[in-house]
Formats: structure tokens, sequence, C-alpha cells
């Protein structure tokens, strides 16, 4: 994997879902991280951790970075830690489709990688007829 993957969610959801997703495909990836956000920790502490894993992750071509609630104090964080960074991307709406394909394609650039997990959440979000 080349572009690192964050995931910035409400409590343990990035991370439940990475286990999910490691057990679903037999890993767990190298150069994805979660972080956790819990309501009473204050937003600057969050995103200098957000930084702290980023850099961890990052191998020189960017982060991207997934959270759950566009809205919600994840996203805000995770769109003020990509204001700020060149190459860093947001998507919100995380699920488990959007993971597992930004997952299989991690080979690919990091706008590449964004349009593949908009698709992946995009298209595993299905309705009965």
């Amino acid at each position: 994997m080349s572009v690192g993957v964050l995931l910035v969610t409400h409590r343990s959801l990035g991370m439940d879902l990475l286990r999910i997703a490691g057990e679903i495909l037999g890993q767990t990836p190298v150069g994805v991280a979660c972080c956790e956000v819990i309501n009473d920790t204050p937003p600057e502490e969050i995103l200098r951790h957000c930084q702290q894993l980023a850099a961890t992750i990052d191998q020189g071509e960017g982060v991207l970075v997934l959270t759950d609630l566009y809205g919600a104090t994840p996203a805000n964080i995770a769109y003020a830690f990509a204001g700020a960074h060149a190459h860093v991307r947001v998507v919100s709406g995380l699920n488990l489709p959007m993971l597992l394909r930004t997952l299989n394609y991690a080979a690919l650039d990091l706008d590449a990688l964004t349009e593949k997990a908009l698709s992946g959440g995009r298209n595993g979000v299905r309705g009965s007829d």
C-alpha cells in the first residue's frame, strides 16, 4: 500500500470495521491507522493525534482519510486536517464496502483511491424492491 489510510471515527467504529475487513481479506493491511474520537476530547488534541498517525502511515504518496458522519466532529477534524495538507483527501460516510474497496485498490494513487472509496461506499448501499 503506498497511500496511507486513516480512519477517523466515533469511538471504536473505525477499529471495528478494520478488524472485520481484515477477517474478510485474510489480513489487516499495513499503512492503515485509526483515530478514535471521544466526545469529551478537545478537537485540537484529536487533530494532533491525527497528524501523528498520518505521519506514521504516509509513505510519500499521501493519506486518504475515511470518516463516518459528515458534519460530525470526526469529519470536521478530518476536513480541517485535509485543508492544511496538500496530499490528504477525505471521504465521509464510511461503511464496510467503502473500506473493503479502498483496501482492495490500495496500490492506486491518492486521487484514484479516493474515487474508489466513494464508489465502494455508494455501491454498497442498496434497498430492496
